[in-house]
């Protein structure tokens, strides 16, 4: 089987990490939770009850979107009845905003729970949708090890905070 390396995945996993120690300098997902929506210095698009929606700051295509519960647990068992009913319906609401402004031809939609399964940020349990389009793998991200998103992320975010405050 052959590798391709995503060199880029280390940086953002580093960037998690304090300047003098090995230890995480915090839980970014729980600072982003505290995040008005309306901000248009933060990419939280929706907050509900138990959880918020936020577009992922090192995304895999355009509109890659992230739903957190807000109490900082680390695994699936660990969320309430509540807080799992709310993360399907907000990955139900993030769907449909996505269709409605970008048309994907289909998503990829799960979690990364623990750092063997490739969770980033592996303390704060939080689950994924990527909007897909048929021949969205191509030449650049499997050959060049380089992903073009072509758009701006506060552009996205603006359109996404429009979309779900129409879907609600």
């Amino acid at each position: 089987m052959e590798k391709l390396w995503s060199p880029w995945r280390s940086q953002y996993i580093d960037s998690f990490k304090s300047k003098n120690s090995k230890e995480p300098a915090g839980c970014v997902l729980c600072d982003l939770g505290k995040m008005d929506p309306s901000g248009s210095e933060n990419l939280v698009v929706d907050k509900g009850n138990y959880t918020f929606t936020v577009l992922n700051l090192y995304p895999y295509n355009n509109g890659h979107l992230m739903v957190v519960p807000f109490r900082h647990i680390n695994d699936f068992p660990s969320l309430t009845t509540e807080e799992r009913i709310e993360i399907m319906d907000k990955l139900l609401l993030a769907e449909q905003a996505l269709r409605k402004i970008s048309q994907p031809d289909g998503f990829n939609v799960g979690a990364n729970i623990g750092k063997a399964a490739g969770a980033g940020i592996d303390d704060h349990v939080h689950f994924h949708i990527v909007p897909r389009w048929v021949g969205d793998s191509n030449f650049m991200p499997v050959l060049g090890e380089v992903k073009i998103i072509s758009q701006d992320l506060l552009e996205t975010k603006a359109k996404l905070v429009e979309a779900f405050a129409e879907l609600k």
